[in-house]
């Protein structure tokens, strides 16, 4: 089925974004949270191939109809700045609740992914709604100024890194390995030794690598389903 935009409650307001359910009619369920660059077709593509692995796929609207053209990171970096991580993990739980109560989606907790930015407001929205995260892959987010708390944590996590990422460099993986460990949940990660911060992002022609984004797709899915069953 072809994705479509919706609107739905979060966080006392009208919050709109993209949905695309699978051919077979419902599926488990999986945020998936947005780059700096905003809810741009990049991401739509994203849940639309969430949609062909047989998911039901949301993508929520963090910067509420805003974007920045990829390749233009001082116009991101000026919308980043100005969203409240707190905020955004209250928008991606009222998009929770809304894909658990939809006829598409067929699994008691949704799956939570982030890319960059989104990384670390997935984890961040592990920690405020863990009875409805039922599993998280973050893909290069980690911030320092974003401090989920992970002793609400309730879910298992996959985190998947880029060597050459001086943002989330050994240090800070090492660390959130330690923190999701110490809430007693599941940790598994994988490094690229070769990639950079977005790896994954097909249109970031500078560190995009075709062959190992397609490991990390895999293993995101394959993750995903194990947890969402």
């Amino acid at each position: 089925m072809a994705g479509q935009d919706v609107q739905y409650p979060s966080n006392g307001r009208t919050t709109r974004g993209y949905l695309a359910t699978p051919a077979a009619g419902r599926g488990p369920g999986v945020i998936v949270i947005q780059e700096w660059w905003g809810l741009n077709d990049q991401i739509r593509g994203v849940a639309d191939r969430f949609a062909q692995e047989g998911f039901a796929a949301l993508a929520p609207d963090l910067f509420h109809g805003k974007m920045a053209p990829i390749g233009e990171p001082d116009e991101a970096g000026k919308l980043f700045m100005a969203l409240n991580a707190d905020e955004a993990a209250k928008d991606v739980r009222g998009a929770a609740t809304f894909l658990k109560a939809h006829e598409a989606s067929a699994s008691p907790k949704v799956g939570v992914i982030g890319f960059c930015m989104g990384g670390q407001i997935a984890l961040l929205t592990a920690t405020v709604a863990p009875d409805e995260v039922g599993a998280v892959v973050d893909c290069y987010g980690i911030h320092p100024n974003v401090k989920p708390d992970f002793s609400k944590l309730k879910a298992p996590v996959l985190g998947i890194f880029g060597g050459k990422d001086g943002m989330a460099n050994e240090a800070a993986r090492e660390q959130l390995a330690r923190d999701v460990k110490a809430a007693g949940q599941t940790y598994d990660s994988h490094v690229y030794p070769e990639a950079d911060h977005a790896f994954m992002n097909e249109q970031r022609h500078d560190v995009y690598r075709a062959e190992d984004a397609e490991d990390a797709w895999g293993r995101a899915v394959d993750f995903l389903r194990e947890h969402l069953k």
